[in-house]
């Protein structure tokens, strides 16, 4: 059970920094102008990257290990959703963050990199959604399984 609960808390993390990009961080870089707003992006999704990219790992194969404990699907299904955000970040939003990156430093157009990134905005609050449906799967299996073990 209690790698079902630490799937749950790292799927809860994953979704809070994908809320947190989506609501806050970028609408807040989007008021910036077009050099300072790709100069903010570009280390901020590297960073935004490698955090989200490891959660959904971890909670993923956490979810693994609780079903395999405990054998209520919910937990194959939270984990799965929490990792498809892997297929999803790098068949959809990689191409719009690849052409966000090769735009050097001086380069960008305004109406062509903000459109992008708008776009990046709107691709990543996807990310945001599956965390919350991963979160709320993974919750239902641990009040489940909270309940077989008799916690009231």
């Amino acid at each position: 059970m209690i790698y079902g609960l630490w799937a749950l808390i790292t799927a809860a993390l994953f979704t809070g920094a994908a809320i947190y990009i989506t609501l806050a961080e970028h609408p807040a870089r989007l008021q910036l102008p077009i050099e300072p707003l790709l100069a903010q992006w570009k280390p901020s999704y590297a960073r935004g990257f490698a955090l989200q990219a490891s959660l959904a790992i971890v909670g993923a194969v956490l979810a693994a290990v609780a079903w395999w404990q405990i054998r209520n699907p919910l937990w194959l299904v939270g984990g799965a959703v929490l990792l498809s955000n892997w297929p999803y970040t790098l068949l959809v939003i990689m191409p719009v963050n690849q052409r966000l990156n090769a735009i050097a430093t001086g380069q960008a157009s305004e109406t062509t990199t903000r459109l992008d990134l708008v776009r990046w905005g709107q691709l990543h609050a996807v990310r945001s959604a599956l965390g919350l449906i991963a979160t709320g799967i993974l919750a239902a299996a641990a009040i489940q399984a909270l309940a077989v073990a008799g916690v009231p």
